[in-house]
C-alpha cells in the first residue's frame, strides 16, 4: 500500500504481480534526496523536473526555469535554479502565496488565472497576465493552453467551482506536459491527447480520488504520470488499475512530513 508516509524518494523499477503499467516504486532515502530532480528527454534538450512539496514544482528546460504554484517561503527554493517565469493555477493558499512570490519573483513574468491576478499586489501585477479556461498563451517563450480545473461531484463544487481554476498543458520541444492543478476529471482533461507527462492531484474532499485518477489516466492515456497533491491518500489503486499505456512514478512530495 502506498500512503504518504510510506512513499519516499529514490528509484527502483520493481515488478508487481498483476500490474500492467510500469510503476517506479520509491526506495528509502533522506529528505534531501526526496527532492532529487527527474530528467525527461525532449527534442530540444532535457526537461528537468524538480518536485518541491505538495503542489509546488519546478520545470527546467531550454534555459527556462518555470516555477509552478510556488508556496512555502523563499527558503524552500534556495537550492533550486532561479525562476525565469512563474505559473499559478488558482488562489488557494497551497498554490498561491504572496509573501513567497514577493521573495522569489523579482521581475520575472507571471501567468495566472483571473482570480489570482486580481489578488496580486501592484508590484507583481506589473509583470503578470491572466488566462482563462480554454485559452492559448505563452510564458517565457513556452507555448501553453489553460485547461479547465474544477470539481465535478455535486457536494464538492464549492471547493473548486467551474471557470475559476486552471490546469496547463505546456509544449516543451516534442513533449506535452500537463499540470492539472486542483480538479476532478473534467471533460477537458479527459479529452486531452498526446500528453507525455501529467501531474495529477488526488486528495479528498478537494480534488479527485485515486480511483477517479485511475479512470482519468486510462481515458486520456498520458505517457508518464506523477501523482502529486495527494496528502494522506492511499495510492494503491494505481498499483492495479492503470493500463500499460502509462508509467506511474510515485515520488515523495512531503519530505518534511506534511500532508
Amino acid at each position: 500500500m502506498f500512503t504518504r508516509r510510506s512513499v519516499v524518494a529514490g528509484l527502483a523499477s520493481l515488478p508487481i504481480a498483476g500490474f500492467a503499467a510500469k510503476v517506479l516504486v520509491p526506495t528509502p532515502a533522506t529528505a534531501q534526496e526526496a527532492a532529487m530532480p527527474e530528467t525527461i528527454a525532449t527534442s530540444e534538450g532535457d526537461l528537468v523536473i524538480h518536485p518541491v512539496e505538495h503542489a509546488s514544482l519546478v520545470l527546467e528546460w531550454g534555459g527556462k526555469v518555470i516555477y509552478v504554484d510556488p508556496v512555502g517561503g523563499a527558503a524552500l527554493y534556495e537550492s533550486l535554479p532561479k525562476p525565469t517565469a512563474i505559473l499559478i493555477t488558482h488562489g488557494h493558499g497551497d498554490h498561491f502565496d504572496v509573501p513567497t512570490l514577493e521573495a522569489i519573483a523579482g521581475s520575472v513574468p507571471l501567468l495566472t488565472n483571473q482570480d489570482v491576478f486580481d489578488k496580486l499586489p501592484e508590484s507583481l501585477k506589473a509583470n503578470a497576465k491572466s488566462i482563462a479556461n480554454g485559452e492559448d498563451g505563452e510564458l517565457d517563450g513556452v507555448k501553453l493552453k489553460a485547461i479547465a480545473a474544477h470539481n465535478t461531484t455535486a457536494d464538492r463544487m464549492n471547493y473548486h467551482p467551474v471557470g475559476v481554476g486552471n490546469g496547463y498543458v505546456l509544449t516543451l520541444g516534442d513533449k506535452q506536459v500537463y499540470v492539472a492543478g486542483d480538479t476532478e476529471p473534467t471533460e477537458e482533461m479527459l479529452a486531452l491527447k498526446d500528453i507525455d507527462v501529467a501531474f495529477l492531484p488526488m486528495n479528498l474532499p478537494y480534488t479527485m480520488t485515486p480511483d477517479q485518477a485511475v479512470e482519468a489516466i486510462n481515458t486520456f492515456k498520458p505517457g508518464t504520470v506523477y501523482p502529486y497533491h495527494y496528502g494522506e491518500s492511499d495510492l494503491s489503486p494505481l498499483e492495479t488499475g492503470v493500463g500499460d499505456h502509462t508509467e506511474v512514478r510515485l515520488r515523495n512530495w512531503y519530505p518534511n512530513g506534511q500532508g
